[in-house]
């Protein structure tokens, strides 16, 4: 047990439903001590339920699941952040925390002073932060706001300024939240090495969440997976992944999936709302045989009068960020509220090889002034994974299959 950095047993969270009026909190006393049977009722949901593992010192652990299965909830718990409603969670060690953007840091107070505030909340002397600083700072790459209140960061600076303090403070036990959707793929890839770094050669405990499959794959050996708050799976991580994805509804339901997020970076003008894969035989599914045909279409609604509309698809490397491609379409006539449609991208004959694909979609004016509505990592799309069957591994390798010829000339 004493190797073991956290232990969870039984871990449970509920939280109750409502506006947390003055009425909801009286409401919510009165159930806490007044007999079941005779307690006003009142509608709760269990976010985790009946948790419990163990986390050994060192060890890289992802947690995955789908939205709302309680992963962000049980990073609270274990952070200390929120108390939990049943079961006990034990940490043994300094802990480094990057949650939501917002959690952490004083906004009335400056970079420069948060930087240093962080290390004292860990338990570190001013001397101590002092040596990490400029590494700090040079990691984050905001030098010059570091004398600005918080409260002015865009949500990207804010980021950058948490991760590098959580990172470079010198935590036993990093504890990191999707929060790094926020920030630019350049920022992502740095943090993901940082990550690595982090639970591969220094012996960190890192737990992780994150949609990033491949960065999950790439540095941590277990996944648990949370569903409807409970845990329904702890083991190897390629076992996982897969048992996850088999999970993944071919068709998504984008409606209201991160809308505030969306709205946030958004007119909201038009929506997507559904989107499917289909491959050569108008199978539905995420996996593409390579050289298979792919058609990836996209259901909007119009929710307000707009002068014209222009799609754009990014096909991005999944581990990388890289753009791999970029499709653009445009409709330059208005579109009316209550109008629908569909968007077709056809990809015939898919050269690459075994490789796997994010995507990013956006919806908005044709003069780029105005976005309407943005897809992407934060909406939890699946990946493209396109797949083979050839085991020669050279038809493994690599990224495309050229067009070629061989001879052999004597």
């Amino acid at each position: 047990m004493a190797d073991h950095a956290i232990v969870a047993d039984n871990l449970g969270k509920e939280f109750f439903l409502g506006e947390n009026t003055a009425r909801d909190r009286v409401r919510q006393a009165l159930h806490a001590v007044t007999p079941r049977s005779l307690a006003p009722k009142i509608e709760s949901l269990w976010a985790v339920r009946n948790v419990s593992f163990n986390i050994a010192r060192g060890e890289a652990v992802g947690i995955i699941g789908h939205n709302g299965a309680g992963k962000s909830s049980l990073l609270k718990v274990l952070s200390r952040v929120t108390r939990p409603t049943e079961g006990t969670a034990t940490i043994r060690g300094r802990v480094g925390t990057l949650l939501e953007v917002g959690t952490g840091f004083h906004p009335e107070l400056t970079g420069r002073d948060n930087i240093f505030l962080s290390g004292s909340i860990l338990g570190m002397t001013r001397s101590e932060v002092a040596r990490k600083f400029d590494e700090i700072v040079a990691f984050s790459e905001i030098e010059q706001f570091l004398g600005t209140p918080v409260k002015r960061y865009s949500s990207g600076m804010y980021v950058r300024l948490a991760f590098a303090v959580a990172a470079f403070l010198d935590p036993e036990i990093l504890i990191v939240d999707e929060v790094l959707a926020v920030g630019d793929s350049a920022f992502q890839r740095k943090s993901l090495g940082r990550l690595n770094t982090a639970a591969t050669e220094q012996g960190r405990t890192v737990l992780f969440v994150s949609h990033n499959l491949q960065a999950i794959r790439n540095f941590c050996k277990r996944v648990l997976i949370l569903e409807k708050g409970r845990l329904i799976f702890d083991g190897p991580t390629q076992e996982g992944i897969e048992q996850y994805l088999k999970s993944v509804s071919v068709s998504i339901n984008l409606r209201n999936v991160k809308l505030k997020d969306r709205l946030n970076r958004t007119t909201g003008a038009v929506r997507f709302t559904e989107t499917v894969c289909l491959n050569g035989q108008d199978k539905a599914t995420w996996d593409i045989q390579s050289g298979d045909t792919a058609r990836i279409r996209f259901n909007y609604e119009v929710m307000e009068d707009v002068p014209d509309m222009m799609f754009q698809l990014k096909l991005l490397d999944a581990n990388s960020g890289a753009t791999i491609t970029t499709i653009t379409e445009k409709t330059p006539k208005p579109l009316n509220k209550g109008a629908a449609g569909t968007i077709e991208v056809v990809l015939p004959e898919i050269p690459l090889r075994p490789f796997e694909l994010s995507l990013y979609g956006w919806l908005g004016r044709i003069d780029g002034k105005f976005a309407y509505d943005v897809i992407d990592e934060n909406v939890s799309l699946p990946y493209l994974k396109i797949f083979s069957d050839n085991a020669t591994w050279g038809d493994r390798d690599g990224f495309i299959n050229l067009p070629h010829r061989v001879s052999l000339l004597a």
